[in-house]
């Protein structure tokens, strides 16, 4: 009888073990970290990269804010795989959300991003896509639960090139360091196809060139004259410092001061990849900073990018970079959970959402909106600036 009684208890606490397992929800690397209580609505949010600085500045803006509506959001990580994250959405949709929010990974063509829209709708669940832009606008006038929340892309290239010709202006001498008359420049790219690195590659260099042109200098010379395309791109598309360090080292193997064809002007996409330029550059004795009088410790190859994040507001502090495009993070996540709160609050995504109301929108020449895109705006920062 005793040991009849053992088994039957035994047999309780598996099951109960087995019960209690089955409640608790995935973690780690591809799958969603957070949760929520029952009666909380379930917030899941899909990150490209986990790794990029820039979205790394977002996430935590995001969960910060997200977390003071009473929101634990459910943070995914597709680790740069469209397959992977087109999956992690499927599951989330499964498993009840209420809203998804979506850091696409594939910009290049508007199939993926079509496919999470069908699958959202399908569930009647809103969707907000955000930072890297889905650029086919039928995609997001698609579904009326949709909306896109990002930057107007040829801004930071447009002033990125401000930032880059006024500064070559006021240091041309300086920079023209084998006294040639022209500057040289490398461009890193972020990633082939996508619209915010197509743009920045293309205005940063045009805008920089008619500056300098129309004040009766040269305009820029890619260092590689026999180059079929004039910037170096992250292969991986994850716009990373290890990419422009590896470019960098092997670079400035032929392209330096002793064959006095050195490198002149670093331009980047983003400031990761303009950091891993630095580090190159500072271990073979460039851009060591300055000292606390504003005097230089070495010959400083000026380096421009795009984010500020904190890392690259500290090497411009250092005198180490010359200056970069802001990309507001905090900026970013309070827009995206402007539309959560009308989600939340049972209304429409792009209720409010209008100029009357402080934020910019897609419009058509009547006025009205064309397309449910709100953006962020950039700013240029450099030594000068604050914060």
């Amino acid at each position: 009888m005793k040991k009849k009684l053992a088994l039957i208890l035994a047999a309780v606490m598996m099951l109960g073990l087995f019960a209690g397992c089955s409640n608790k929800t995935p973690t780690g690397s591809g799958n969603p970290s957070g949760g929520e209580g029952a009666d909380a609505m379930r917030v899941d949010v899909f990150y490209y990269d986990f790794s990029d600085v820039y979205i790394s500045t977002v996430r935590t803006a995001m969960d910060e804010q997200l977390k003071a509506m009473g929101i634990e959001p459910n943070n995914w990580d597709a680790a740069g795989s469209q397959p992977t994250q087109t999956d992690q959405v499927n599951t989330a949709i499964t498993a009840g959300s209420d809203l998804l929010i979506v850091n696409i990974v594939e910009t290049a063509t508007s199939s993926p991003a079509q496919d999470i829209v069908n699958a959202a709708k399908s569930a009647g669940i809103p969707v907000i896509f955000f930072n890297r832009e889905v650029a086919d606008n039928s995609v997001i006038n698609g579904y009326e639960k949709c909306a896109f929340v990002g930057t107007n892309a040829p801004d930071a290239g447009h002033m990125q090139g401000e930032m880059i010709g006024n500064y070559l202006l006021e240091n041309y001498d300086a920079v023209d360091l084998n006294g040639d008359g022209v500057i040289s420049y490398v461009m890193f790219k972020g990633q082939e196809g996508n619209a915010e690195a197509e743009a920045r590659t293309q205005f940063a260099v045009e805008d920089a060139d008619k500056i300098l042109t129309d004040a009766g200098k040269p305009a820029l010379s890619y260092y590689d004259s026999s180059a079929a395309t004039k910037y170096l791109v992250d292969t991986e598309g994850k716009w990373s410092a290890k990419a422009a360090n590896d470019y960098m080292v092997a670079l400035l193997g032929s392209y330096n001061e002793g064959n006095n064809n050195m490198v002149e002007l670093i331009i980047c996409n983003n400031d990761g990849m303009a950091e891993g330029a630095i580090s190159a550059l500072q271990n073979v004795g460039y851009n060591k900073g300055i000292d606390e009088n504003g005097e230089p410790l070495s010959t400083n190859i000026p380096v421009f990018g795009v984010d500020a994040t904190d890392s690259a507001k500290a090497l411009i502090k250092a005198g180490s970079m010359v200056g970069s495009i802001k990309q507001d993070a905090v900026g970013m996540a309070s827009t995206i959970n402007a539309l959560v709160k009308n989600v939340q609050n049972g209304l429409d995504v792009m209720d409010g959402i209008n100029a009357d109301n402080g934020y910019t929108v897609d419009l058509n020449e009547d006025g009205t909106i064309e397309v449910a895109k709100i953006r962020v705006p950039y700013a240029m920062y450099d030594a000068t600036s604050e914060g």
